[in-house]
C-alpha cells in the first residue's frame, strides 16, 4: 500500500467524520437537553433531571399545539394522497391529449409559484370564504400545495402496474373503482407510503400558511408555537425548548420508521425491485 493511498484513506475518513459530528452533534444535543438541569446550546453531560418535562408538560399551549398539529397534518396527509391517487390512475390510463405537458406544467406552476409568492391571494379568499382560523380549512390548502408533486411521484408508481392485472379484473366484472382499490393501489403500496411519509413531513414543518391562516393561538400548530417560546427577558427558553423539539420530531420519525419497516423504500415504481 502506498504512502499516497494511506493518505487519501486518511483524508477521507477525517472528511466524513466532520460530515458525521456536523449532524451527530445536533442530535446529541437533543437527546441530552431536555433532561439537563442547566441546558444550554453546547453539548455536554446533563446534569439528569425529569423538571424540564414537568415545565413544559405545564406550558398552557404546548400540548394542545402537538395535537393540532397531528389534526391538521393528518388531515392534509390524507387528503393529499387520496387526492393523488385518483388524479395518478386518471392520468396514467386515461387518454388525455397533453396529458405529459398538462403533468409539467402542473409540477413547474408548483415550484414556481410557491406559498410564499401566493399568499395575499391565499390570505384574500381564505378570509371571504370565512376560513381563518379555520384547521380544515388551512389543511386543505396545505395539500393543495403539494398536490402537484404527489400526483408526478405517485404517477410512477401506477404506470408500473401491468394493465394485463387490470384487465382480468375488469373480465370478472370488476368496476374502475374496484379495480383502483382493490389491483392498483395495492401493488403501488410502495408508492402510496413514499406519498404518506412525504406529504406528512412537508406538512409538519410548515410555518408560513399556519401563521398566517390560525391567528387564535389555541388552534396553532407546534411549529408556529415554537417561536412564541421565549422567557421575559426575551431569550430562548431552553428550560421548555429541548423538551418541546424532543416531543416535535417523535411523529415524524415514528412515521418514518414504522413505513420504512412496513415497505423498506427499495422500490422501483410499483414493483419490488
Amino acid at each position: 500500500m502506498t504512502t499516497s493511498l494511506v493518505l487519501r484513506r486518511i483524508g477521507y475518513s477525517a472528511f466524513f467524520a466532520v460530515v458525521l459530528a456536523f449532524f451527530a452533534v445536533p442530535m446529541l444535543w437533543l437527546a441530552s437537553a431536555p433532561f439537563d438541569s442547566r441546558p444550554g446550546l453546547g453539548l455536554r453531560w446533563p446534569d439528569w433531571t425529569f423538571d424540564n418535562v414537568t415545565a413544559t408538560f405545564d406550558h398552557p399551549y404546548a400540548l394542545t399545539s402537538l395535537v393540532n398539529s397531528l389534526v391538521l397534518c393528518g388531515l392534509a396527509m390524507i387528503v393529499t394522497t387520496v387526492l393523488a391517487a385518483g388524479a395518478a390512475y386518471a392520468l396514467s390510463r386515461v387518454r388525455i391529449p397533453g396529458r405529459d405537458v398538462l403533468l409539467y406544467v402542473l409540477l413547474l406552476l408548483s415550484s414556481v409559484v410557491t406559498g410564499t409568492a401566493a399568499m395575499v391571494p391565499i390570505f384574500v379568499m381564505m378570509y371571504q370564504l370565512g376560513l381563518i382560523n379555520s384547521q380544515y380549512g388551512t389543511a386543505l390548502v396545505i395539500a393543495g400545495g403539494m398536490l402537484p408533486a404527489a400526483i408526478f411521484i405517485l404517477k410512477d408508481f401506477v404506470d408500473a402496474v401491468p394493465r394485463s392485472y387490470e384487465e382480468s379484473a375488469r373480465v370478472f366484472g370488476a368496476s374502475p373503482w374496484q379495480i383502483l382499490l382493490h389491483v392498483v393501489l395495492p401493488i403501488a403500496r410502495p408508492g402510496i407510503a413514499t406519498i404518506v411519509v412525504w406529504a406528512f413531513v412537508q406538512a409538519w414543518g410548515n410555518f408560513l400558511l399556519p401563521f398566517l391562516l390560525l391567528r387564535d393561538i389555541t388552534s396553532q400548530p407546534a411549529a408556529v408555537l415554537m417561536r412564541t417560546l421565549y422567557d421575559e427577558g426575551g431569550s430562548a427558553n431552553l428550560t421548555v425548548i429541548p423538551v418541546f423539539s424532543l416531543l416535535y420530531s417523535i411523529p415524524v420519525v415514528a412515521l418514518y420508521l414504522f413505513v420504512s419497516k412496513r415497505y423498506g423504500f427499495r422500490f422501483h415504481g410499483g414493483i419490488k425491485s
